[in-house]
């Protein structure tokens, strides 16, 4: 989009809703632009909050599971003669 395109649109909007209007408008899109901005980055933090936490939960899964020892296989083989 061009000079031309946006100076075109520009008077087609100050013709439709009038000097007065304008500024009012303008203020509603700005408070609609950062209401939108805000929540965006709501849905941002919440996801990554839950891909930390389940990150959080894997890491804690992995090292929490241990392979059994050489001390309890070897009575586990004493156990069964």
């Amino acid at each position: 989009m061009g000079t031309p395109e946006i100076m075109l649109i520009l008077l087609a909007v100050l013709l439709l809703f009038g000097g007065k209007k304008l500024p009012e408008l303008a203020r509603g899109l700005g408070r609609g632009i950062r209401e939108f901005k805000d929540a965006s980055d709501g849905v941002k933090r919440e996801i990554h909050r839950n891909i930390n936490a389940v990150s959080d939960d894997i890491n804690s899964d992995v090292s929490s599971a241990t392979t059994p020892s050489a001390d309890s296989q070897t009575d586990q083989t004493q156990s069964k003669l």
